[in-house]
């Protein structure tokens, strides 16, 4: 038997001076809202990232691979310019020719399809058909570091990733992928927001063998490792 609808009761935030109070390191917001386009399997909502650009009072985006739509629609609603870029429209973002003529951005955001899970197409530069595990990495590091290349000294990248087993081995992307971001000389920005999954397909799946489900998946913000950095007193 399915389990019931259950509803947990998440920790009380500290009062900062944060212009998206909201924002902490637990995001749970259901229903996807005026964002993207819900036939598309796998996207996400709009919500988180209308707030990140807020919190990071955003003023030029680069959405690194637009699938649905969804960044450019929380553009759309904050009035803010963006670039978008997608495979399936000649815009490989592990291209260095794609970020041609791009101006320097404040914020960039990739929300990858995660290996082997879900294929989207038949094309090899799709991160979906990468044949291991480090050849996804390996992609994934390439797009960080040309991200990077348009990104102001101040700016952001999100990356929404999930981890998930695959025939019997844990696969923990968003781990690996940081370890990735410290090569190319980023680090994380702020805490790693959890963001609980609602509406997962796989939760109305029912499974014979014995597992933990994951209900979530993580967003990771980096920042150049330099933009805090200081120079070791003499």
């Amino acid at each position: 038997m399915m389990p019931g609808r259950q509803y947990a009761l998440l920790p009380v935030a500290p009062v900062t001076g944060s212009n998206v109070p909201g924002l902490t390191s637990l995001y749970s917001r259901a229903g996807r809202g005026p964002y993207g386009d819900a036939r598309y399997r796998g996207n996400c909502s709009g919500y988180l990232i209308r707030d990140l650009l807020r919190f990071y009072r955003s003023t030029t985006v680069l959405d690194l691979m637009r699938g649905s739509g969804t960044c450019g629609d929380a553009c759309r609603e904050l009035s803010l310019p963006y670039f978008e870029m997608d495979v399936k429209h000649g815009q490989d973002a592990a291209d260095p020719a794609s970020y041609a003529g791009l101006p320097m951005i404040d914020f960039a955001w990739a929300h990858p399809p995660y290996w082997r899970q879900i294929v989207y197409s038949d094309d090899p530069r799709c991160l979906s058909n990468a044949p291991t595990r480090d050849d996804f990495l390996d992609r994934m590091q390439t797009i960080l570091r040309l991200a990077k290349g348009v990104l102001t000294p101040n700016g952001k990248i999100a990356v929404l990733i999930g981890n998930y087993s695959d025939r019997g081995r844990y696969q923990p992307l968003s781990h690996l992928l940081v370890e990735r971001a410290i090569r190319e000389g980023l680090w994380l920005a702020c805490t790693e927001i959890i963001r609980w999954q609602h509406g997962n397909t796989s939760s109305r799946k029912q499974y014979r063998s014995s597992f933990i489900p994951g209900l979530h998946d993580t967003c990771l913000i980096f920042e150049s490792l330099s933009t805090h950095e200081r120079k070791p007193q003499p």
